[in-house]
Order: C-alpha cells, then structure tokens, then sequence
C-alpha cells in the first residue's frame, strides 16, 4: 500500500522509507525537494492521492518555542487536513517522551503537534520515543569550543533504525491513539556519553556539566525525559552505535 512519510529525506525519515520498502509497501516522500511543502500545504493534495497511511517525522531544528510551536502546529494541521481530504485511513507521528513533563521550547512544539492531531479527522496513533543516540553529538556540537558545556539530563538513547522499524510496524496496524512509549536499551547520563564521544574523536575539550534553569532543568535533571511506563524497548546500546558513528579527529 502507499505510505506518505512527512520528513522523508531526513535521518529518521529515509530509516522509514527503507523499512517501508523493505516491508514491501510503497513509501511516498514528502519533502520540499520533491515537491512537497508542509507549512505552505504546497504539493500536498496531490502527493497524498491514493494514500493509505501517512507516517509524521518531519521536524526543524530549534530550542524557540514560538518557532517550534509554529511548525508543528502549521505543518501537523496542514497534513491533517489534506489527508482527511484524501481519506487517508491512518495517521502516525512521531513525538518526543517527556513532552508533557520537560516544557522547554522545543518540546512545546511537539506538544502542540500532538493535540494538533488528537484534534485532527483522521484516525491516528502517537508514538513517542527516547532521544536518538545522533543527540549527543548534536548537544556536542551546538556548544562552542573549547568548552563543552552539556545540561544535566537522564536519557534512554535509542538507535533512530529501530524507532523507524517500529513506526513502520505500527503504521500497518490500526490506530491506537497513544502508544506504547519507545526507549532505548538502558539509561545513562547525557554528559558521560559526551565524554564518550570526545574520547571517541580523539578531541580535548573541557566538558562542563550544567542545570538548565526553571522547572524545564529540574525536570531533565531528574528523569523527566525517560519512559513513564512498561513499552518496547530497542537493543542497540550506546556504545555500541558509536563504534560505527565516530572517527578519531585527525
């Protein structure tokens, strides 16, 4: 069957549309390099004719809330509505554990796409997920060197190939609603695997943990971004991921 996958050119969304096409169905991407345009509806109507099933990863990259809010919000309605226009029978999208727990700005705009689609006329399923093991490098990389300044945060780091596998199992079954919450292998604490990845590269930089302000910091401080409850639960750990993820600088 055809399956549109919203974000399909980024990290998780080409794992997704491999695994469709690994699962025999027909992935659909929708992008702007293929014409699709999510926060201006461009392209959408036509792309979603004859679609079954629409998996959500499509995501930006921001700590705003106004920003994030804003394109989830857009983007998630827009979907919503041209997919009811298109009778698409299933809608998946993919969220962040802790949103409703951890309210910095990012994660308000996962929070906003969310009740977007609880709101929305297409049968629907949640699923939210740990951080992908990627997080690490990218919470490395945002801070200027020769620093490494990394927030205080319990984290169950899951392999992005395994959240897409399950994404794609749950888009073939009926709706759910609210998912099982997916998560890594084992939890760990965002600066130790910082430290890992520096050792990894080769690289000297002073790693300088810090508590976020507020009650957002007290939350990521104490677990607020690890599953609430019993779920499915990925297997590649950490380490094992960065063996392959990681070369030494120079």
């Amino acid at each position: 069957m055809r399956v549109a996958v919203a974000g399909g050119t980024g990290v998780v969304g080409r794992l997704v549309v491999g695994e469709l096409t690994a699962a025999g169905q027909k992935p659909v991407v929708l992008a702007r390099s293929h014409g699709v345009d999510l926060v201006s509806g461009t392209g959408l109507d036509a792309a979603l004719e004859g679609v079954v099933a629409v998996i959500d990863v499509s995501n930006m990259m921001t700590l705003g809330r106004a920003k994030a809010v804003a394109f989830f919000g857009t983007a998630g309605r827009n979907l919503l509505d041209a997919g009811a226009r298109a009778g698409v029978g299933h809608h998946l999208a993919l969220s962040v554990v802790g949103v409703d727990r951890v309210r910095h700005g990012y994660y308000q705009g996962k929070l906003a796409q969310e009740e977007t689609v609880r709101g929305g006329r297409v049968p629907w399923t949640v699923l939210r997920a740990t951080q992908f093991h990627e997080f690490v490098l990218q919470t490395l990389d945002r801070s200027p060197k020769p620093l490494a300044v990394v927030p205080r945060m319990r984290i169950r780091p899951v392999a992005a190939q395994e959240v897409a596998r399950h994404l794609v199992e749950l888009v073939l079954t009926p709706p759910r609603g609210m998912a099982p919450e997916f998560a890594g292998p084992r939890e760990e604490q965002l600066v130790d695997l910082v430290r890992k990845v520096l050792r990894a590269r080769g690289e000297r930089r002073l790693v300088l943990p810090v508590r976020v302000p507020g009650a957002a910091g007290a939350a990521m401080a104490g677990g607020g971004q690890l599953p609430a409850g019993p779920g499915p639960r990925g297997v590649r750990t950490f380490d094992e991921w960065l063996t392959t993820a990681v070369t030494r600088d120079g």
